[in-house]
């Protein structure tokens, strides 16, 4: 028999007693978003239609080839445990869960990486 009240047995756990981490780390990567997302829009927009040199010119400051990095990676980040969360809810086949979740963090995590080597790739190669 425990003396602990309800809220004492749930305090801090969820029905799993985990899910604080995916949690916190969707809402840091949500906030982290918000300047990176401004900053992003900032930097590329006025690029749109301008020729290729000015196009490597802008990137090869560091500064703007950081942020556009950085933004790349928490947004691939931030969509595949976005993604993660509606296969879990709505996925229910035993054998089609795992395959899907191990594709959709692949994919995420591959179009990620690819964006931020060709930015890295224009910023140091030209």
């Amino acid at each position: 028999m425990s003396y602990k009240t309800d809220l004492g047995r749930v305090l801090g756990l969820g029905s799993a007693k985990e899910g604080v981490h995916e949690w916190w780390s969707s809402r840091v990567g949500s906030v982290a978003l918000i300047p990176l997302t401004i900053l992003f829009l900032c930097f590329v927009a006025p690029l749109i239609g301008e020729d290729h040199s000015t196009v490597v010119a802008s990137f090869q400051n560091p500064f703007k080839a950081i942020v556009v990095i950085l933004f790349l990676l928490v947004a691939f980040k931030h969509l595949a445990d976005g993604l993660k969360e509606i296969i879990v809810d709505y996925v229910h086949g035993k054998a089609i869960l795992p395959i899907a979740l191990v594709t959709t963090r692949l994919l995420c995590y591959f179009f990620g990486a690819a964006g931020a080597f060709a930015v890295a790739k224009i910023a140091f190669a030209g």
